[in-house]
């Protein structure tokens, strides 16, 4: 494609028209072009391309357009710079697939993936986040096109960049989304609400701020985030009171109870939900929440030893 000025100066754009790209093609092109087996396009076209696969083409150097109207494209001469948001779905798509991560279930294998560093095998990693090797099995497929996870030739599947997972499933799985919420009032503060936890007789792990600051803290936490077995039981126990502003404390009651097993009982006495669990729901979290993420994210890439190939389980 040539563009051209309207003082005469051009540019000849490379440009390559696909029917459907994944961003593991993104990877495989990216791999190839490093390896000099192939040169890399100035602009990729396409009927759809979702926001995972924009954002690799970015990474990668490529701009892009798609039928729904996502366009990406800068050009240093003649200068050009376009950026226009289509389409977040794929509009050729009859039904929402059922493989993605939204569900509750994903997020036990999110969780799996994130924690465990080695190549697992489809049952090994069924049977750490308590699911069917058949589902498993799907749903690393639909990660793998993605180009969010690697497997190997014997089908045995790593995740080396769990940060972009953990940014992929908060996006498709916010906080909002976890289950039932309570917004609810400590009366004398964080500090009291953490010495009532100690000695509460209840299912519970705290996560959010409160759980991010036991590692990379950013500043004092001024909210509590507590998954619960029961909202009503856990208000009592902490001496928790409705209000109709100014709560300081979120209780959510989750679709998935195994988040209720999962994690750590720290040397505090408080029990923990797991790091990538707690990044994930800051991630999507009110207020300084994503920064606080990143600070954590950030925390858990420099001590990888200290996190990762520990056991999910509290207690194991």
């Amino acid at each position: 494609m040539r563009l051209s000025a309207p003082d005469g100066r051009a540019a000849i754009l490379k440009v390559l028209p696909v029917p459907s790209l994944t961003p593991r093609d993104v990877l495989v092109l990216r791999v190839r072009h490093l390896a000099g087996e192939a040169e890399l396009p100035d602009l990729v076209v396409a009927p759809y391309l979702s926001a995972e696969t924009r954002r690799r083409l970015w990474e990668t150097g490529i701009g892009y357009a798609d039928a729904t109207g996502n366009v990406r494209l800068s050009v240093e001469t003649p200068g050009l710079y376009i950026e226009v948001q289509g389409a977040e779905r794929d509009p050729a798509l009859r039904r929402r697939p059922d493989r993605r991560l939204a569900g509750p279930r994903a997020g036990r294998l999110v969780r799996a993936l994130c924690t465990h560093p080695d190549p697992l095998g489809v049952r090994q990693l069924a049977e750490r986040a308590a699911l069917s090797p058949g589902y498993v099995s799907r749903l690393l497929a639909f990660l793998e096109r993605e180009g969010l996870v690697e497997r190997d030739e014997s089908g045995r599947t790593r995740c080396p960049d769990w940060p972009r997972l953990l940014r992929y499933w908060a996006e498709q799985a916010p906080l909002t989304r976890r289950g039932e919420r309570r917004w609810l009032l400590a009366p004398r503060g964080i500090s009291d609400l953490r010495t009532r936890l100690t000695n509460a007789d209840l299912r519970y792990r705290v996560t959010g701020s409160l759980a991010a600051a036991r590692v990379a803290p950013v500043a004092p936490s001024r909210m509590a985030m507590l998954y619960v077995e029961d909202a009503e039981e856990a208000a009592t126990v902490l001496s928790l009171r409705p209000v109709d502003s100014g709560a300081n404390v979120l209780l959510v009651e989750p679709k998935d109870e195994r988040l209720l097993e999962e994690g750590l009982v720290s040397d505090d006495g408080i029990c923990y939900a797991p790091l990538p669990q707690v990044a994930a729901d800051l991630l999507s979290a009110p207020g300084r929440g994503p920064a606080e993420a990143e600070a954590l994210i950030d925390w858990m890439a420099e001590h990888e030893d200290q996190w990762r190939g520990r056991p999910l389980q509290a207690g194991a």
